[in-house]
């Protein structure tokens, strides 16, 4: 089959290639001089059609692909001359044309941009939606896929010559501020008229030019005309064909915009797998809260207490229900001031099946290998608020404040069946034990900044920005268990059952602020100083208790299964950075000098500690050309635990795990050096990105473990100086369009880790303080390699063939998975559209216990006669009705690989009838 659809795409390509005429030339000013990002479209002139065009590169060349015996109008413009016609009649031999513009008339960007597919103004691309659409898009997801230099993963990220869009706006205002996903699965395809990538993003225009913005990427949506002021979005609904069980889904979205107000509706209820928001999408949901303290060189980071209830993604559940609301507003009561907000709802009730088998060689040759086999009922409710006002009465002054909101409300019950096998030179030893367990949080943080930018004039910039956090977690986790493998206190081993509670009750305050004044020595250099503060005050309140068999509970109240601990954290700083632009170099060296004070009360005494540190960065540019860039950057930065790592009680989450803090715990210090290549190339839609990152952590807090079989006793210790952690990580992807019609890519990622945690050994005595110890490294090397070439005909199906190659070298055992995969798309008869999606997967080891195949398919057909607001679908997802899917993964601790199956949905055919406004 896959022989079949190369020789289809060869046919395609060589058919395409001798019917086409090169027509080709330079464009230049009056003196001579090469006009890069020249813009030239030939317009044919009985279908009144663009049929082709070309933005030159730094020489002034263009190159555009025409039909042959055609009569063409040809149309070249450049901002700040006068714009430039002439036709055309080619034949069957190419044509060379150079052109000569005239200074002139200024030509205004609306100009430009009215026709062309892609152009370039300043730091901004600027893409024709309808350019690049062939009738079965439905969504902005589908539209951005298509574009030069754009890729959206399967989780909603845009990411834009290899960096992360951070922001998307329509019209100009924020869409959900802090996430992609819900723009990408939900703007609908045919409102979009311009989209626009905002590179060197920075919405304070008092900042421009002051900080290092590289990395910065927007996207703003330009809509249709018939879109503004009105209405519009759709409604579907959809029930399952030929289920016993009922299956449906209700997906309303309206969207309304215009100069003074927008607003944007989303609903979303389903039982067939469709997630609007996964359970990290909502963790990692940042609202837009900037990293004010990303400079700083201070890494303190308040850890969440989950309970690891995060696992779900939308087809790694064996049953999934979901109810999603969400809106979305922004309000301009004056051209000054702009307030915007959102409010997001949603619940789910998952149901996940899961088999595993983790292996673990230690350094005896022993081996521990543990098959484990569970279902888990997870019930969540999620809520999201934010608020935001924005006052810009003039160029020097800018005001804004955010508040965002987050609580939810989690339960999960699992039954959990375990059979641990510990090989060693006296043979093999089975474990067998069951356990069901109960996680429950209410977790709830409310995050606010306060941010105020002044420019006084030309020479001096004044910003003042303040952030608090308030976080209040309160999980419990419950196991009963068959065996209960540690030694506790007061604990109760004549019970049937070993039924085991512990609450945990965490709270956080935290505030950063920070003051910045620029002074600009030169047009091309200026002075930052800087005076910030970090402050966390943190409790952490735990307790660890049994239920007998009588139902009575039995109040372990012993020093070390309880924990009333409080910590505070406070960090004053000072830094200097100058920056200054020389040629085509922009450099930005710096450091910031602390002072450091931390104090934890626990176990009836206080424990403080005092100290300073100079911490140096360095950041420079090369800009070789408008387009192609080589930045590195190098941070050394001081790492803070939080309260949860210094409790010295112990925190009991998992059947098979116990841990304890340390006080004495002090920081580490990580240097970081990173080198990014970027180069655009708009003459071929050429792009090409490449980083390499080197981490090196040194006193970093790491664990000491006691692991007996599947069983661990943990703590955290500062691992000794000569055993740093390493990170050696770097990826790269070439990408070009070609022929008119044609896309492809080829990208890879690499990563070496290099762990360092101390082992701890059994021995004789009952004293777990005198036991022998070592320091264990364990490594792990990843790979990922992908190809990727895609059509993007008018009037013939469109294919994309990709393949993906992940290598996992772990310590105790290699994976290999191949995941080749094809997707056709078709819009035919005026009316019907139909795409299908397929992807194999072959999962494999090196030790050649592990070799499984499955794979997955999709297909829609869609049918909407032109101008008509209604549109039937039928889909079918997982049309093989395969069972399952497979992950591996890797834990540093004790160099312990894993390998899972989870149970997925089975196949659905949905009939559904969507009506747009």
């Amino acid at each position: 089959m896959t022989n079949k659809l190369f020789a289809l795409l060869f046919f395609f390509t060589a058919t395409a290639f001798s019917q086409n005429v090169k027509f080709e030339g330079t464009i230049k000013d009056t003196t001579g001089l090469a006009l890069e990002m020249a813009n030239i479209m030939a317009v044919n002139q009985t279908t009144k059609a663009m049929d082709g065009y070309s933005i030159t590169n730094d020489k002034g060349r263009f190159q555009i692909l025409l039909n042959p015996n055609t009569a063409y109008d040809i149309k070249v413009s450049y901002v700040g001359f006068q714009p430039y016609e002439t036709t055309i009649k080619t034949g069957t031999e190419p044509i060379v044309k150079n052109i000569v513009l005239k200074e002139g008339t200024m030509l205004s960007e609306i100009e430009i941009v009215k026709e062309m597919p892609v152009s370039i103004s300043g730091d901004t691309i600027i893409y024709n939606s309808d350019s690049f659409r062939n009738g079965t898009e439905r969504k902005l997801e589908d539209v951005l896929k298509k574009l030069p230099g754009v890729e959206v993963n399967k989780d909603g990220e845009i990411q834009v010559e290899g960096k992360t869009v951070q922001k998307v706006m329509v019209e100009g205002k924020d869409f959900f501020d802090g996430d992609t996903k819900l723009a990408t699965k939900n703007i609908p395809a045919d409102a979009l008229d311009k989209i626009q990538v905002l590179r060197n993003y920075n919405e304070v225009t008092n900042l421009k030019g002051l900080e290092n913005n590289e990395e910065n990427v927007a996207l703003n949506i330009k809509l249709k005309e018939g879109k503004k002021n009105f209405w519009f979005g759709d409604m579907t609904a959809g029930i399952g064909v030929g289920h016993k069980e009922d299956r449906h889904i209700v997906n309303p979205k309206l969207f309304y915009y215009n100069p003074k107000y927008s607003l944007n509706v989303i609903g979303n209820l389903n039982n067939i797998g469709e997630l609007p928001l996964t359970m990290q999408d909502y963790f990692k949901f940042t609202g837009g809260f900037k990293n004010m303290m990303r400079r700083a060189g201070t890494s303190f980071n308040v850890v969440s207490n989950d309970l690891g209830i995060l696992g779900l993604r939308n087809n790694q559940a064996k049953e999934i229900d979901t109810k999603f609301g969400a809106a979305n507003f922004s309000y301009n009561p004056s051209k000054a001031w702009s307030i915007s907000g959102f409010g997001i709802l949603m619940g789910s009730q998952t149901d996940l099946q899961t088999n595993s088998q983790s292996t673990r060689i230690d350094k005896d040759g022993s081996t521990t290998v543990n098959d484990e086999s569970s279902t888990t009922r997870q019930e969540s409710r999620l809520g999201l608020f934010k608020l935001s006002s924005s006052y810009v009465p003039s160029e020097k002054v800018h005001f804004d404040y955010d508040a965002l909101a987050k609580f939810s409300k989690q339960d999960e019950l699992t039954t959990l069946l375990s059979n641990a096998q510990v090989t060693n030179g006296l043979g093999t030893v089975s474990v067998f034990n069951d356990v069901y367990s109960q996680k429950k949080q209410n977790p709830f943080s409310f995050n606010q900044n306060l941010n105020y930018y002044y420019t006084l004039n030309d020479k001096h910039v004044f910003a003042f920005e303040m952030q608090h956090l308030y976080q209040d977690e309160d999980p419990f986790y419950n196991a009963n268990l068959a065996f209960q493998p540690f030694l506790l206190s007061g604990y109760d081993n004549g019970q049937t059952r070993n039924d085991v509670n512990q609450n945990r009750f965490v709270k956080t305050n935290k505030m950063d602020g920070k003051f910045d004044y620029y002074y600009m020595l030169t047009p091309k250099s200026n002075l930052n100083l800087t005076l910030g503060n970090t402050y966390s005050y943190q409790n952490f309140n735990s307790h660890i208790f049994q239920i007998l068999d009588n139902g009575t509970q039995n109040d372990l109240s012993a020093p070390e299964n309880n924990n009333e601990v409080n910590y505070a954290f406070n960090d004053v700083f000072l830094g200097l950075h100058y920056k200054f632009i020389t040629g085509k170099f922009t450099f930005n060296p710096g450091f910031t000098v602390h002072n450091y004070q931390t104090k934890d009360e626990q176990l009836g005494d206080s424990n403080k500690n005092s100290f300073n540190r100079f911490l140096p960065d360095f950041y420079a540019l090369w800009q070789l050309k408008k387009s192609e860039t080589l930045t590195y950057n190098f941070t050394m930065a001081n790492n803070f635990t939080d309260i949860n790592k210094l409790a010295e009680g112990y925190v009991f989450s998992n059947y098979n795990s116990l841990f304890s803090g340390n006080r004495f715990l002090e920081n580490s210090l990580s240097q970081v050096h990173s080198l990014r290549y970027f180069k655009y190339n708009m003459f071929n839609f050429e792009n090409i990105f490449a980083n390499l990152t080197y981490t090196k952590q040194v006193d970093a807090i790491k664990s000491k473990a006691l692991l007996t079989g599947i069983n661990q006793q943990t703590t955290s210790v500062n691992m000794d100086t000569a055993f740093a952690d390493e990170t050696l990580s770097g990826s790269g992807n070439y990408g070009r369009s070609f022929l008119r019609y044609y896309k492809g890519s080829v990208g890879a990622s690499l990563n070496w880790s290099k762990f360092n945690n101390l082992r701890v050994y059994p021995d004789g005595d009952a004293d777990p303080n005198n036991n022998p110890t070592e320091i264990q490294s364990t490594e792990s090397f990843t790979q990922n390699y992908n190809v990727k070439f895609s059509t993007n005909y008018k009037k013939i199906p469109n294919i994309e063939l990709a393949y993906n190659f992940t290598i996992n070298d772990f310590s105790s055992d290699t994976y290999y998975v191949d995941a080749p995969s094809v997707t056709l798309e078709y819009y035919f008869l005026d009316a019907f559209s139909f795409t299908s999606e397929y992807t194999f997967y072959h999962n494999r080891n090196k030790a050649k216990t592990i070799n499984n195949e499955y794979d997955f398919l999709t297909a829609a057909l869609m049918y909407q006669k032109k101008d008509s607001k209604w549109e039937w679908k039928l889909s079918g997802t997982n049309l093989l009705n395969t069972g399952s899917l497979n992950n591996s993964s890797f834990s540093q601790l004790g160099g312990t690989s894993s390998f899972s199956s989870y149970i997925v949905q089975p196949r659905y055919l949905i009939l559904s009838l969507k009506y747009a406004l």
